[in-house]
């Protein structure tokens, strides 16, 4: 198959279904000998990069420790990785979303069909029931949270009283693209686990397998070095002309602040009317392109403050305006000049 066919949304299998693990040997180590040590803390806040493994690594997490109840049993000692088999009965009923000692809380679709912008308060009041029931499973139970970057205030809140009275046998494992932004008091309740982009090879390796392509396929090695460490990223510059759309956006966005307006009217036809994989392509070269800045002048001890300010503050409304764009299904080229428009102002 060739990597121009790839469909991103039936190549991104959700992360309960997928059983391989790349890179990140470290972190799931760390995960391992806390899980046998018989004092593994109650709460992981698995940060990192949006799309290179963490939810996996979770959901890899939950898998051994419903497969392996007995911390201290014999083939947890001896276990080297977190690998459950596909053959195993919680693999298949946590594939299948199904297993009593797992709760996920992620967003989910309102009555519209219209998929959440937060993860409600009455989603996450379920980990209290799930946790204080005793019919389902015994033994330890899992709570993910998918990501605790979009709970609201309210489900925040209820997440934390949990947090700070857990119930026996009980692990939380919260993903988050931005851990320093989440809450200070859920933070200082977890233990802290960072992951890493991943290498070109594992993002490579990550994509093939779930692109059930080739990997030695030329356009995957071009995705795979664009996509900063992100498998899902590549995976998304993978549909149509995804990854020339990224290169093309990642030129106009080096000009800045002059910019060539016949440039941005080429840019807007190149999205066309409804392309959601064409809009996430612009989006995210721009969220990559707004967030090294704001790394680097993070980073700078001479940094200008009032621009890094009116930078971030920029970066909240595109993400606002693309969120639109797509749920509305608005024009897009007005889309692109509203975006040039915001960064020229901000980095003058």
């Amino acid at each position: 198959m060739s990597a121009k066919q790839v469909e991103p949304q039936s190549a991104n299998r959700h992360p309960r279904e997928t059983l391989s693990l790349f890179g990140h040997r470290d972190a799931e180590l760390t995960l391992l000998n806390a899980y046998r040590s018989g004092r593994i803390p109650h709460a992981w806040l698995i940060g990192g990069a949006q799309g290179i493994g963490k939810a996996t690594l979770a959901y890899r997490m939950a898998r051994f420790v419903l497969a392996h109840r007995d911390q201290l049993a014999a083939d947890v000692l001896a276990a080297q990785t977190l690998e459950v088999a596909s053959a195993d009965p919680v693999a298949r009923h946590i594939a299948a979303g199904a297993h009593g000692g797992l709760l996920t809380l992620e967003r989910t679709l309102n009555d519209k069909g219209v998929m959440r912008t937060v993860i409600t308060v009455d989603e996450t009041r379920e980990t209290i029931s799930f946790f204080g029931s005793t019919a389902a499973v015994e033994g330890w139970r899992v709570c993910i949270v998918d990501t605790v970057d979009e709970l609201n205030a309210n489900a925040a809140n209820a997440l934390l009283k949990v947090l700070e009275e857990p119930p026996r046998q009980s692990l939380f494992l919260l993903v988050s693209h931005a851990p320093a932004r989440v809450l200070p008091t859920i933070q200082s309740r977890c233990r802290k686990l960072p992951l890493r982009p991943l290498a070109i090879d594992d993002v490579i390796a990550a994509a093939a397998e779930a692109g059930q392509m080739p990997p030695d396929d030329a356009l995957l090695a071009e995705a795979a070095k664009a996509s900063e460490g992100s498998v899902s990223r590549a995976l998304n510059l993978l549909g149509g002309d995804a990854l020339k759309l990224h290169q093309r956006t990642a030129a106009l966005l080096d000009t800045l602040p002059r910019v060539d307006p016949r440039e941005l009217h080429a840019l807007g036809d190149a999205l066309g009317g409804s392309d959601r994989v064409a809009l996430g392509a612009f989006i995210d070269s721009v969220d990559r392109w707004v967030s090294q800045r704001l790394r680097a002048d993070d980073a700078n001890a001479n940094a200008n403050l009032p621009r890094l300010a009116r930078l971030a503050e920029v970066w909240e409304k595109i993400n606002r305006a693309a969120r639109d764009t797509a749920e509305y299904n608005l024009e897009r080229k007005p889309l692109v000049f509203s975006v040039f428009g915001l960064l020229s102002e901000a980095t003058r």
